[in-house]
């Protein structure tokens, strides 16, 4: 199989991933030779099979939970943009079998934004965050690449939204979670970055009183497509953006790198990705 380049996801589990789905129906749109599978791969056997990879023709992979953060140290490039994130979501194997890591979270996120809100100015006001894992990490520095000019966070554990504070400076301000609902005051975009709301989860139970017409509102959980979270914002006449949008486009990079075309989002890659 090695004449055929291939591609995976990597995470433990995987099996719920949609990321075969999709790059599966890039290659077959732009007609490319390839393949793109899961892999599921425990923590303990990750390294090995890093390095084997590119032997059994991998031209690169995807990362998922729980390996976006130990992938760091067992790269031997990382981009400046994964680093400040603190995490690896996207590799590349070179010829020579060395391993590059980059971060597409936040590329994905702000790109599902302005696909679908073509008019959002990130300088209107301040942006509100619920969670403070992983993809608050990458939301965070999108967010203020992007120009928001305060950042408000609210974390069921006040102590990693501190932590974040500390890292990342003046321009985030940490709420309580009880007081997660006043902190959306004059927000002009807010974000669920939990798993609140997800099928299997918890409900997600913020009162969005305080919440702006006006708003922004988008939410990374995407099973369901539409979470409670973004109907009761859009009941209050916000306009929303579900998360599938994230998932796709922060495949972009990695496709491209890998099989030598940009690929498009579009609504015929959503249809593919969710029938």
């Amino acid at each position: 199989m090695k004449d055929v380049p291939r591609a995976a996801v990597i995470g433990n589990p995987v099996s719920h991933s949609l990321s075969p789905k999709l790059h599966n129906y890039w290659l077959s749109r732009y007609g490319l030779a390839g393949r793109y599978e899961a892999l599921q791969v425990a923590e303990d056997a990750l390294a090995h099979t890093l390095r084997a990879l590119p032997e059994q023709g991998f031209i690169g992979a995807n990362v998922t939970i729980p390996h976006k953060v130990a992938v760091l140290q067992l790269a031997d490039n990382v981009t400046d943009r994964a680093t400040l994130i603190g995490a690896a979501n996207t590799l590349i194997f070179t010829d020579d079998g060395r391993i590059f890591a980059d971060n597409t979270d936040g590329y994905g996120f702000t790109a599902n934004i302005r696909q679908e809100v073509p008019d959002w100015d990130p300088k209107a006001g301040p942006a509100a965050i619920f969670g403070a894992g992983g993809a608050a990490r990458a939301i965070i520095v999108a967010l203020a690449d992007a120009g928001v000019p305060e950042i408000r966070l609210a974390n069921r554990t006040r102590l990693k939204a501190e932590a974040l504070k500390a890292e990342f400076g003046a321009r985030i301000q940490v709420y309580d979670w009880v007081q997660a609902g006043p902190m959306l005051d004059e927000v002009a975009f807010a974000v669920n970055t939990t798993s609140l709301g997800m099928k299997g989860a918890q409900p997600f139970k913020v009162p969005l009183d305080e919440l702006s017409p006006d708003a922004i509102v988008t939410d990374i959980v995407y099973t369901p497509l539409r979470t409670a979270f973004l109907d009761a914002a859009a009941e209050r006449g916000c306009r929303t953006v579900d998360g599938l949008g994230m998932l796709l486009h922060q495949g972009v990079p990695g496709f491209e790198r890998w099989f030598g075309t940009r690929p498009e989002v579009d609504e015929a890659t959503r249809r593919a990705v969710l029938s």
